[in-house]
């Protein structure tokens, strides 16, 4: 299969690899010279995890102009990059091709919408995926555990089957889910409990989780989450919403959310689809969400000042 993977970060490039290793055409678009430059001059290395090798079979670009038409298109960008990934998708897909974006948080889907007019979307969510860039041309992979793909309208089709094939033969777990909404908003609770609470006070997720005072506030922005998935009609897996984010966090307590680690990093978080998404639901749905309304605001205020 012919594959473009829009946005070569960590985990773009861990999928790049393990994809092209199994025979695919793959091709990586990415806005960073060094790291384009470092694919097509000596492969790309991937470490850890899955092992230590370089990936030759990888043809990088800053431009979609001479990739040509492709099978599938992953967009692996950060989210507030997806509505730009999918104007460079126009030049890449045709009446058979298939888009799949892989993003936290929501609105990925609406966003590609907004920059191309088709129906050929699939929703990715991955679970206990690591990866992290060492430097350019080097991707360190940490974990994975689950790729789950799914069609953004539900149900499972021939071709949603087709791409979990792809993936699986590449060496992910993947599985096809009939309701893709919603495991993305069982991650999304996950995600809005611990992303900005995590990134206000500097601390691990244990550490919030073990805080007498940080950990209410992010109960509470998991709590406000959920409440709003409810009142959009999403059918969650669980009824103990808490009993599900403290299970999610003591299986990571070690870890520092991403959007941490990009303040860390001085750069952009992608809070808009993360903690600040939640009032913009809460308020179509008639309800307020002041917990996610204020740890946003302070995320927003700092990234201003970077």
């Amino acid at each position: 299969m012919k594959i473009a993977i829009i946005g070569a970060g960590a985990m773009g490039s861990v999928y790049a690899a393990l994809l092209a290793e199994a025979g695919n055409e793959v091709h990586v678009l990415d806005i960073r010279q060094d790291h384009v430059d470092a694919i097509n001059g000596i492969g790309l290395r991937i470490s850890g995890y899955s092992g230590d090798r370089i990936v030759s079979a990888i043809a990088a670009h800053t431009s979609a102009e001479k990739i040509g038409l492709c099978e599938l298109v992953i967009i692996a960008t950060k989210t507030f990059g997806v509505e730009g990934a999918a104007r460079s998708a126009r030049k890449l897909t045709g009446p058979r091709s298939l888009i799949i974006t892989i993003q936290n948080g929501l609105g990925a889907a609406e966003r590609i919408r907004n920059a191309i007019d088709t129906p050929d979307i699939l929703l990715g969510v991955a679970a206990g995926f690591g990866a992290s860039i060492k430097a350019p041309g080097h991707v360190h992979h940490n974990r994975m555990e689950l790729i789950r793909l799914g069609e953004m309208a539900g149900g499972l089709t021939d071709r949603l089957q087709q791409v979990v094939t792809v993936w699986q033969d590449a060496g992910f777990n993947a599985r096809a889910f009939e309701d893709i909404n919603q495991l993305i908003w069982e991650k999304f609770v996950c995600n809005v409990t611990y992303s900005a609470p995590c990134t206000v006070f500097n601390a691990t997720i244990g550490e919030v989780m073990q805080d007498p005072h940080a950990w209410p506030i992010a109960r509470n922005c998991g709590m406000e989450a959920y409440e709003v998935g409810i009142a959009k009609g999403i059918r969650f897996g669980f009824g103990d919403i808490v009993r599900h984010i403290t299970q999610f966090g003591e299986n990571l307590s070690g870890a520092r959310p991403s959007m941490l680690l990009d303040h860390l990093d001085r750069r952009k978080s992608e809070i808009d689809s993360i903690n600040g998404m939640v009032p913009v639901v809460a308020a179509e749905a008639g309800i307020r969400a002041p917990c996610n309304e204020v740890v946003s605001a302070i995320i927003r205020f700092r990234e201003r000042h970077f």
